[in-house]
């Protein structure tokens, strides 16, 4: 493979628009109204379902790889959020999209949890760029697509608790910037990275999973009846996976 300035820099840009991509899953919000009390465990149920799906996709993914790499991912993950969670009640000042402290401890277990799941996206940008030669846009359009509805699980977490489209679309981003900062080291070592992805793929899933069973489910539990919760979960997980099974698969 001949390493150049230009190649590297597609590489990067390919990843940086993968990136700006998930800003878009805020839009539906300039048109609908989910800062009502009624909406927040629906939109709670929603991201949860969204999570579910994606964390679906990823453990099938990476257990085709290495069910050992992924399953020691999945524990890492879980690890992880774990301690951002525990960091984060240890302290009540956070300021994330002018949230009231309780929903801004909410608001970063989301950010936490998507840039994880964001870490694994960038190796696999990088990857199919280093390693399969004319298919590598059409991945890197693919993931694009896919990380809207992962913008869209953000929102759905930050926007009903009082954050604006505009702070909602920028955190999207933000989580998603693993992408673009990764791409190029697993572009240039990409039999290195490669390896990697399983328990990459696989810390990503245990991280959403804690996060939909720990925060989101009982929150939607709280304030919808269990029929309309786990009704809307299994929609949006079943729309969420048949998603990223045409699109990515």
């Amino acid at each position: 493979m001949v390493i150049s300035i230009g190649s590297l820099t597609l590489v990067f840009v390919a990843a940086l628009f993968t990136a700006l991509a998930t800003g878009l899953g805020a839009l539906p919000f300039a048109f609908l109204d989910f800062r009502r009390v009624g909406w927040l465990g629906l939109a709670n149920a929603i991201a949860a379902g969204v999570m579910l799906g994606a964390s679906v996709s990823l453990l099938v993914e990476a257990a085709g790889e290495s069910v050992v790499r992924m399953a020691l991912g999945g524990l890492a993950g879980i690890a992880f959020i774990y301690g951002v969670q525990f960091a984060l009640k240890r302290t009540d000042h956070h300021d994330v999209t002018k949230l009231a402290s309780r929903h801004a401890r909410k608001g970063l277990l989301i950010i936490a949890v998507m840039t994880a799941h964001s870490t694994a996206e960038g190796l696999g940008v990088g990857s199919s760029f280093g390693d399969s030669g004319r298919f590598c846009i059409v991945i890197a359009i693919a993931i694009a697509v896919h990380n809207i509805p992962e913008g869209l699980a953000i929102s759905l977490v930050l926007i009903p608790r009082g954050a604006m489209l505009w702070a909602a679309a920028g955190w999207s981003i933000f989580s998603s910037l693993p992408q673009p900062i990764l791409a190029i080291p697993s572009f240039l070592f990409v039999e290195e990275f490669e390896a990697m992805l399983p328990a990459a793929l696989g810390f990503a899933a245990g991280a959403m999973i804690w996060m939909l069973g720990r925060e989101l489910l009982p929150d939607a539990l709280r304030q919808n009846s269990k029929r309309q919760v786990f009704g809307v979960v299994a929609v949006a997980a079943g729309a969420m996976f048949t998603f990223q099974f045409f699109l990515v698969g």
